[in-house]
């Protein structure tokens, strides 16, 4: 199970733990983001620290319709206890985990600030 807490402004977060190219550890706190369909999106800056391979382009589209073309990445992460390889997507913002990531887990949400998120495999 990951647990994380919902903050006083509202956002859904849980701590995530990467690895750079050379085996580094990194832990942030990711917001949750049901509208974003990839697994973890980073600001362009943080991918640019870790030293990250461009790994391909993909357009998506954006919460106002419009598209755009974001660059993508290969990292390693540290999810529900077990390493996984993920793609991320640099985008302008925060840390971002999305609906590939939740994929096959149950997640819940007391919408309250202080309130706990929990995210728990399904059987």
């Amino acid at each position: 199970m990951i647990v994380g807490a919902v903050t006083a402004s509202g956002e859904a977060v849980i701590p995530l733990t990467l690895y750079d190219p050379v085996g580094r550890e990194l832990q942030f706190n990711a917001v949750i983001d049901t509208g974003f369909s990839g697994a973890v999106a980073l600001s362009s800056e943080l991918v640019d620290g870790l030293g990250l391979s461009l790994r391909g382009y993909e357009p998506a589209m954006l919460a106002d319709g419009s598209e755009r073309l974001f660059d993508l990445y290969d990292v390693v992460i540290e999810w529900d206890g077990t390493s996984r390889h993920v793609t991320v997507l640099a985008a302008d913002g925060g840390p971002l985990v999305g609906m590939t990531l939740l994929a096959g887990y149950e997640l819940r949400i007391q919408a309250t600030p202080g309130g706990l998120v929990t995210i728990t495999a399904l059987s």
